[in-house]
This record gives structure tokens, C-alpha cells and sequence, in this order.
């Protein structure tokens, strides 16, 4: 291992470092682990929670714990172990940027685009909510008055902060956090079956991709937010479209992965939770089950890490893709638990830095996950998955590779 010096930053790696070498480690909050890989191929910065990290491809088997490690001095395996250590991709273009990564200080500022039933129903929860970490609610949507009309009720309840402002499209970026909420087609009530998320994607992908364009535009630093549906799609959608030059060539020059973020995995968790309360089969999921992959089409549900049954896991997971379903068949959309548990509850948690479910960026995929953002950046949750388990996260992350 090889240590150095470089703006005022301790690196480390095991190939030739920029800066002075450094004969002793000085004592510094954060040491930058250099790695190399083709950009966009995975994390290009994230925290190294445990040994393994350091030499484990990246892929589904970064979720599971107990890897082995190779050799690691006394003094980095100590860092790692106090959450000191966060790793670089040197080889992505513009890597000296990850070097200032540092995490936000204070409330920050949350732009929401678009007011139908999610993100009407996500604004509310923010302002009732979020008051210790948002400062400032900025709402936009195209339609006349909308806006308007929604900063006038959600400024009318009682709770002082956030403050609700409306916010126009030149300023849909001047905010530390964007949360897209747009969609150009949601499926009436009259759609009783199958995947109704996929069937918003073709028109959705491209709303989507106009406002990574603008993202880029304006290089825009904070979080991207995907709210719409289908979740992990237009993730990978924002970021690779982010990333292109007017040619529509990858020139690296848009969001980070770090950047984006998809909330669609914390209702499908919750309406597990739902199901295991009401049948004693699936009740070791209230202890610690836990849930992978997309908010639809390729969910995994575990019904336990410590005492996993696949075909009891796989009927949880029926009944949890299904739960949408079932509220259509009763005549209404079902929205209000999306915008709730996967939106307001799940991005409030994560803006404080406590676990909670959405999706990440891992081996050129966003895959839903439990994660937190800590002080050393993204850290995924690692368990000891059983192999059963882990394949099946495999065939999900490859059923997410195959997307266009």
C-alpha cells in the first residue's frame, strides 16, 4: 500500500499515487482510497465500510458480507474500521472533483417538479416532516395556477419550515436537492394488470432525459432525485444522458452516480411490512427482512436474512408487486402510500443520514437497496445473504441491465 500527499488530501492505493509520498500516515479525517475502472461502469466514489471493498469486484456480491479480504496494513484496516476511508475512481475523467467531496451542512434547499397526486401528496409530507432538514420548498409544475394553488395550502399549515416558494424553470436547479416528479403518462384506474410502472417508461425516459440535459447545463452539484415512475429506468436514464455531449457521445462531463438517487423501494418495503403483519407465514419480516431491486417488475423480498425460505420469499414478493394492483381493482390510483413512504419518509431519511430504502448506483445499475448516506459517502447495507437469495438479486440485476 502507498501513500501520498495531493492538495492537501491523504490518498492511498496500490498503484502510483499523485503527490508527495508520504513516509508516515499524519492524522486526518478522511483518507481517499484510489482505485481504477471505466467511468459509468459503477460507483465512482463511495464509503469503504468494510476490508473487502477494497478488493472485491464490484457487483451483487458487494451486498453481501463476509468476503475475503487481502492483505491490509494495521493502520488502513483502522481507518476503515472508524469510518475514515472513502474510495475514488481515478480513471473517470474528472476524479480531482471527488477529492472535495464533503457532505452538506446545514437545511437544504428542495426543488419539486411537478404537483399531480405523488408529488402534491410528497410536498405535503415534506412540509409536515421535514422541517429540521429543509430550509426551503420550491414547487413548480407547468400547468396554470397549480403551483400557486399549492403554495398557498401548504404555507397555510402550522408548522413554520420548511417555507413553501414557487420556483420557475431557470430556477429548477438552484437547490441543493431536485425531486422529479413529472410524467407524461400515468395509467387510469381502468388498467387492472400487468407492469403499469414499464408502461410509462417510453414516454417518461424522455421527460426524464430533458431535464438531465438541463442538470448538465447548469452542472448542477446536488442530489437528482427520481421519484417518477418506472424508478431505476429513469435513473440510469438521468445519468447517461447527463453525461453526453451534444453528439450524444459519453464525454463524462454530468452528473457523478453518487448524483442521482430513485425512491420507489420504500412503499414496496412498507407493503411487505403490511402483508407480514397480517398472515403469521411471512412474520419473520418484521424482524429482518428485508427488500432488493426496482419498485416493480424483478422486486426481490426476502422474507429473512437468518432463517430465508425461497418459496415463502417469493410469494411475499407476489403480494408486494401485486399491492398496486389491488388498490386499482377498488377504482382508485394508488398514490398516496408511493409518495409517502417511498418519497417523503424515505429522501427525509436519507437527507439525515439514516438507513432507509432507495436506489444506487452498483456495477452500472440503480438497484434498490437499504443504505445511508454517512460521513465517508454512500455506504450499501452488507449482510450475509444466503446464496438462494443472492441469485435471485443477480437475475434482478441483470433483468435491469437488459432495460434500453
Amino acid at each position: 500500500m502507498q501513500y501520498s500527499l495531493y492538495k492537501n488530501r491523504v490518498l492511498c492505493g496500490t498503484e502510483p499515487l499523485p503527490g508527495e509520498p508520504l513516509a508516515e500516515l499524519p492524522d486526518a479525517d478522511e483518507m481517499l482510497y484510489l482505485f481504477r475502472r471505466p467511468p459509468l461502469t459503477g460507483r465512482e466514489t463511495f464509503a469503504v465500510s468494510d476490508l473487502d471493498l477494497l478488493t472485491a469486484q464490484e457487483g451483487p456480491e458487494t451486498l453481501c458480507s463476509g468476503g475475503e479480504a487481502g492483505a491490509v496494513p494495521p493502520e488502513l484496516a483502522w481507518a476503515i474500521s472508524t469510518g475514515q476511508v472513502r474510495a475514488v475512481n481515478a480513471a473517470h475523467p474528472r476524479w480531482e472533483e471527488l477529492l472535495e467531496l464533503t457532505p452538506g451542512k446545514g437545511k437544504l434547499r428542495v426543488h419539486l417538479l411537478a404537483l399531480g397526486d405523488v408529488g402534491s401528496t410528497l410536498a405535503m409530507g415534506l412540509k409536515l416532516l421535514g422541517g429540521d432538514v429543509i430550509s426551503t420548498l420550491g414547487i413548480c409544475d407547468m400547468r396554470e395556477n397549480v403551483p400557486e394553488r399549492w403554495e398557498f395550502e401548504l404555507n397555510q399549515i402550522a408548522v413554520p419550515f420548511p417555507r413553501v416558494k414557487v420556483v420557475g424553470m431557470d430556477e429548477l436547479f438552484c437547490c441543493d436537492v431536485f425531486l422529479f416528479c413529472a410524467s407524461r403518462f400515468v395509467p387510469d384506474t381502468a388498467v387492472k394488470d400487468g407492469d403499469v410502472r414499464m408502461a410509462q417508461y417510453e414516454l417518461n425516459r424522455e421527460l426524464a432525459a430533458s431535464y438531465a440535459r438541463m442538470a448538465r447545463e447548469r452542472r448542477f452539484g446536488g442530489l437528482f432525485c427520481v421519484v417518477s415512475d418506472p424508478v431505476d429506468p429513469l435513473c440510469r436514464t438521468v445519468l447517461l444522458e447527463s453525461n453526453k455531449n451534444e453528439a450524444g457521445e459519453l464525454d463524462y462531463q454530468g452528473l457523478f452516480p453518487h448524483q442521482v438517487r430513485g425512491f420507489g423501494l420504500g412503499v414496496m418495503n412498507a407493503r411487505a411490512t403490511y402483508y407480514a403483519q397480517r398472515d403469521p407465514r411471512f412474520v419473520d419480516f418484521l424482524i429482518d427482512g428485508r427488500t432488493f431491486g426496482p419498485h416493480g417488475e424483478g422486486l426481490v423480498v426476502a422474507n429473512s436474512i437468518s432463517r430465508y425460505d425461497d418459496a415463502v420469499s417469493r410469494e411475499l414478493t407476489e403480494k408486494t408487486k401485486r399491492a398496486n394492483l389491488e388498490m386499482r381493482a377498488l377504482g382508485y390510483k394508488p398514490y398516496a402510500a408511493p409518495a409517502l413512504s417511498s418519497g417523503a419518509l424515505s429522501l427525509l431519511a436519507c437527507l439525515r443520514g439514516d438507513w432507509h430504502c432507495s436506489s444506487v448506483y452498483l456495477d452500472g445499475v440503480f438497484m434498490g437497496v437499504r443504505n445511508r448516506v454517512a460521513p465517508n459517502g454512500i455506504e450499501v447495507e452488507r449482510l450475509p445473504l444466503p446464496e438462494a437469495l443472492l441469485t435471485r438479486i443477480r437475475e434482478t440485476m441483470e433483468q435491469l441491465r437488459a432495460i434500453p
